[in-house]
């Protein structure tokens, strides 16, 4: 990549400034950035001293005697699950809500911190029961159900090691999981809810541990009732084993570095990446970012993070950065769309959510349904909103702001990996003059930058690769059980830098701006250019809901520009086959950003291939492109999906 890489970014003037009586009463002011520059590690030290509570004082704020193995408040401890529940009943929190849980058909659950202290502590107990003890790795393979944030604090409690499997992977990806780490015990359910019907994760489970040598027993949750295969030597339901236990349980401490969990990244080849991340620091910075990105008042506000819980965002901000700060949340069980569209809006109203955090991926799909749907339900309780777990289409953003957020909220869109732990860029909402899909600036203590292929920062209005500087907190201390590995791909490219895999363009302002994965760069006639940005002109075509873009290779210009179209509601195709509203989208692709950017052919499509956790699979869309056979889709949330798309491949026009 040249110094002069991704520098086509589109330009977006339009600026959002906090509202004065929003900026007058927020959490984080200028003073953080000032603080953090003078003394970065004193920053941190503060924070940490503020935010969380300590059994012993750590004697080092940070070891990096050994790059890149990094430790953080040395010879500290604490105990995680006591500064997520116990502490807060402490101080007199026992009857705040903890957790609003909505399942999907309909049935709820509200648990105090009070409750959320029994069930854990009963939860420990039920551990020590089955020989579950510090150091010892646990799988999680559960629905999105109270029990899930129980099974994980009371890991922490006792000082296990949690490993949650999504619970939408097959019974293969568990089983690889929980070799790699040598699960000694997998927490599970009979199944969930998904879209009215039961689905059953019991029996993936038994597959994965038939050959297993580590596991010893399953807990099983009862939550649909459905019948299940069950074996006596191994499998114990959580209400014979949990509910009969002490609701007493002494936390005790654990040091500031013991891991707290494992969490299984697909890598691109070979086996999971297990990224370890271990307890002070990851739970600090978790802390610090859920308080001062989303302004939080423990008092007042309801926060819902839609991320499950088998994802780092499900970890980070729906787990330990909250119920660290004292929040009341909402847990969500089944999709955004059943029984109908509205389901979201309906349960921010029902319990005034004040804050939300979701993907653009669902934003995208709410824009194509139309304003009608949030429009009928009361969003008038929302303050903040955020954004997670992809760059965000400078439309998609200004949507969410005006539809969502009644064109008064600040949107706080983030960047952060499972590897870095916690959010790393970010607007801090009673700070910044937000720009619509810029995550901006990286936050008080964090250090970021944009290099070229020599590792040379790039000045501003030019792109390159995203690196983080200095070591944070919350970051991954290695890979489970591979250190070189862990140092081959994060640390290799850049000496004493961390590489994050992304690309990113600095703007005149010197604002980030990430554009996805380096991997997806095309070459087009010499120019590399985002997919990012080609799907951002795309969307900002009032007839387009979301694009997704690849590159396929071409004879004449190295690759060309493949475009894969949903349109919104009532933008249907021409009856010339969509020939005219193609050309259309070309022509404003050029416009938005030249015309070395113009899509060599774009395809209308009524759904894209996405995981089930909302990531666009462009690996498959190049397949298509390119007329080859399709790899792996046991990973998409609807394979079915893979065959329309093929089909209408051939059919497609817009062509030169």
């Amino acid at each position: 990549m040249t110094d002069d890489a991704l520098s086509n970014l589109l330009h977006e003037e339009r600026r959002f400034p906090p509202p004065a009586e929003f900026a007058a009463q927020a959490n984080a002011t200028d003073a953080l950035y000032a603080e953090a520059r003078a003394d970065r590690l004193a920053f941190w030290e503060r924070q940490a001293r503020e935010l969380l509570s300590w059994d012993t004082e750590w004697t080092q704020v940070l070891d990096w005697s050994n790059p890149p193995f990094a430790k953080w408040f040395v010879g500290g401890k604490l105990n995680v699950a006591y500064n997520c529940v116990d502490r807060h009943v402490e101080a007199g929190h026992g009857d705040r809500v903890a957790i609003h849980w909505e399942g999907e058909p309909g049935d709820s659950r509200t648990l105090t911190y009070a409750d959320m202290q029994r069930e854990v502590s009963k939860a420990a107990n039920a551990l020590t029961e089955l020989g579950v003890g510090h150091g010892d790795r646990v799988a999680i393979y559960l629905p999105m159900i109270p029990e899930a944030a129980v099974a994980m604090l009371a890991c922490a409690r006792v000082g296990a090691i949690h490993s949650v499997v999504f619970g939408g992977f097959s019974a293969e990806a568990l089983r690889s999981r929980i070799e790699d780490a040598e699960a000694k015990l997998v927490i599970t359910a009979d199944g969930g809810y998904r879209r009215g019907k039961p689905a059953s994760l019991k029996p993936a489970v038994d597959e994965a541990v038939a050959a297993s040598t580590s596991v010893r027993n399953v807990l099983v949750v009862r939550r649909t009732e459905q019948e299940v295969d069950w074996n006596d030597d191994v499998d114990v339901w959580w209400h014979d084993v949990v509910d009969r236990q002490s609701d007493q349980h002494d936390a005790r401490p654990h040091d500031s570095e013991d891991t707290l969990y494992i969490l299984y990244t697909s890598g691109t080849t070979g086996k999971p990446k297990g990224i370890k991340h271990t307890s002070g620091g990851y739970l600090l910075q978790t802390a610090y970012t859920h308080r001062n990105v989303f302004d939080l008042k423990p008092d007042t506000d309801v926060y819902w993070c839609t991320a499950d819980i088998g994802w780092v965002t499900g970890h980070s901000y729906l787990v330990y950065g909250p119920m660290a700060n004292g929040a009341t949340q909402v847990m969500y069980e089944g999709t955004p769309d059943y029984p109908e569209p509205g389901r979201w809006w309906d349960i921010v109203e029902k319990y005034g959510v004040t804050i939300l955090y979701t993907a653009p991926t669902a934003i995208r799909t709410f824009m194509k349904q139309g304003d009608e749907i949030p429009g009928r339900r009361d969003l008038s309780s929302l303050r903040v909103l955020g954004s997670v777990g992809e760059p965000i289409n400078p439309e998609a953003w200004i949507w969410y702001r005006r539809v969502i957020g009644g064109d008064r909220t600040p949107v706080v869109d983030t960047w952060w990996q499972t590897e870095t732990g916690a959010i790393m860029i970010s607007p801090l909402p009673g700070v910044t003059s937000a720009k619509p899909g810029s995550a901006q600036v990286a936050l008080p203590g964090i250090s970021a930058e944009v290099v070229d292929d020599a590792g040379n920062v790039v000045p501003d209005g030019h792109g390159g690769y995203l690196v983080l500087t200095e070591p944070w907190p919350s970051m991954l201390r290695t890979i489970w059980g591979d250190d070189q590995r862990f140092i081959d791909t994060y640390w290799s490219r850049f000496e004493g830098r961390y590489f994050a895999g992304d690309g990113a363009k600095k703007d005149e302002d010197g604002d980030l701006w990430l554009l996805g994965r380096v991997d997806d760069v095309m070459n087009i006639s010499g120019h590399r250019i985002s997919t990012t940005e080609v799907e951002s002109a795309l969307v900002s075509h009032p007839k387009v809901a979301e694009s997704a873009v690849v590159g396929a290779s071409d004879p004449t210009t190295g690759q060309g520009i493949v475009a894969f179209v949903i349109l919104r509601a009532g933008a249907a195709p021409d009856a010339a086959g969509g020939s005219e509203i193609i050309n259309e989208l070309r022509d404003h692709v050029a416009k938005e950003i030249g015309p070395i950017a113009k899509p060599r052919q774009i395809m209308i499509v009524s759904e894209l291939p996405k995981t089930r956790s909302g990531k666009i699979m462009r690996r498959l869309l190049r397949d298509v492109a390119e007329n080859r056979e399709l790899g792996d889709v046991q990973t998409l949330a609807d394979p079915t999906v893979m065959n329309l798309i093929s089909e209408g491949m051939s059919s497609s026009s817009g062509e030169d």
